[in-house]
């Protein structure tokens, strides 16, 4: 059975018809076209389809579409803004953060949350905040390097190839 669902992504209010069993995940990948969340288990194990739910990481591989309805989603495509990249995304480019990139769109948001929530975390928290989100390329080490550069950044309100240390 289809129905209409109204669903504000990114800033942007969009209303579609949709199976009534789809994922939140589903919507976004196949009916609206935004290709940031990965689909990647399914199970909500891996991380690779978080998403924002009113600022807050979301599994959306599991998450019944309507329970997005009314709620602001935030997408990897989202967090840049008119003045560029979000910090987050260039700590990433400058560290080598990102290998594959299939994780990275997961590790972006569950980390944009955490930045905006504190920006200030210690290792520890870092380590706590990305621990739904499995990389199998980087060892991790250089994507908490980009969280730390990228907090660096917003707290100096400078971006991160000012602030980064040779």
């Amino acid at each position: 059975m289809i129905e209409s669902i109204t669903l504000t992504v990114n800033g942007d209010s969009r209303e579609t018809g949709v199976p009534s069993h789809y994922t939140l995940l589903e919507t976004l990948r196949y009916v609206l076209g935004y290709t940031g969340p990965k689909q990647g288990c399914d199970k909500g194990d891996c991380g690779a389809c978080t998403v924002l739910l009113d600022g807050v990481p979301t599994l959306s591989c599991i998450l019944p579409v309507q329970e997005a309805a009314g709620r602001e989603v935030t997408t990897i495509e989202g967090l840049a803004g008119p003045e560029g990249a979000h910090p987050l995304q260039d700590a990433f480019d400058l560290t080598g953060g990102a290998q594959c990139g299939f994780c990275t769109p997961g590790i972006l948001t569950s980390a944009a949350a955490l930045l905006a929530e504190n920006d200030d975390p210690t290792l520890d928290e870092i380590q706590a905040a990305l621990s739904g989100n499995l990389c199998r390329c980087t060892g991790y080490t250089k994507i908490y390097e980009a969280v730390e550069l990228a907090a660096r950044a917003l707290r100096s309100g400078k971006r991160p190839s000012e602030v980064v240390e040779p």
